[in-house]
């Protein structure tokens, strides 16, 4: 990935930290955009860009196009951005629906639409979503969070057909990610069988690259270990 410039959102979050680490030492140029604080310094090759909304579609599309004003192009984005809750439909809070569609859906969303105009001028421009295996059949407790999830595949999808020829668009459905926050909350479970967040990145960063340029619309699942 020599010279690839990516966005990383989410970038400052457990599972973007290793995409970036990964891309960087691929040899790619990274910007990271999350909602949380950052005071680290702009470098050559890395940029983060903390306290950005990407709900508010304004605040999206000032962070793309620092990143890419800095780097001086765009070649990839990666939206990690999102966000988990565990509640029943029947007696949940409407509001956690709104909430898991802004944190999953709209930030993918405003971040995509933000960086489509970058990514065009790209030789080989990439989105790469994470969806989950999780909204491929929905369980006890999931509903918000699934639905959501699932608007990121079908945003995925209306993508890909759409940006076809110019952009590939494909998303990852990864199982439990082994993240510390994950083994906390579930201490009984079988760590060896989630998927690590390498494994994760290896596959998002595959989609990022030159050599997935023939892939766009798919959906893929990283289930890990069984």
């Amino acid at each position: 990935m020599d010279g690839k410039v990516i966005v990383v959102t989410g970038g400052l979050g457990a599972l973007g930290r290793i995409v970036v680490d990964e891309a960087l030492v691929r040899g790619a140029r990274v910007a990271s955009v999350d909602h949380a604080p950052t005071q680290v310094p702009a470098t050559p090759d890395q940029l983060e860009l903390g306290g950005i909304d990407l709900t508010d579609a304004a605040q999206a599309k000032k962070a793309i196009d620092a990143a890419a004003s800095h780097f001086g192009k765009l070649d990839a984005l990666i939206n990690i951005a999102g966000g988990f809750a565990f509640e029943a439909v029947a007696d949940g809070d409407p509001k956690t629906w709104q909430r898991m569609y802004a944190l999953n859906v709209t930030t993918a969303l405003n971040a995509s639409r933000a960086a489509i105009p970058h990514l065009s001028r790209s030789a080989a421009g990439r989105i790469v979503n994470v969806g989950a295996m999780g909204a491929l059949q929905a369980g006890a407790g999931m509903g918000a969070y699934a639905a959501s999830k699932a608007g990121v595949h079908r945003l995925t999808e209306a993508l890909a057909a759409e940006q076809k020829g110019r952009i590939t668009v494909n998303a990852v459905l990864p199982s439990i990610i082994d993240t510390a926050a994950n083994r906390a909350s579930m201490p009984k479970a079988d760590f060896t069988k989630w998927v690590s967040p390498k494994e994760l990145a290896d596959v998002i960063l595959f989609l990022a690259s030159d050599a997935a340029s023939a892939v766009t619309g798919a959906l893929i699942p990283v289930s890990g270990r069984v």
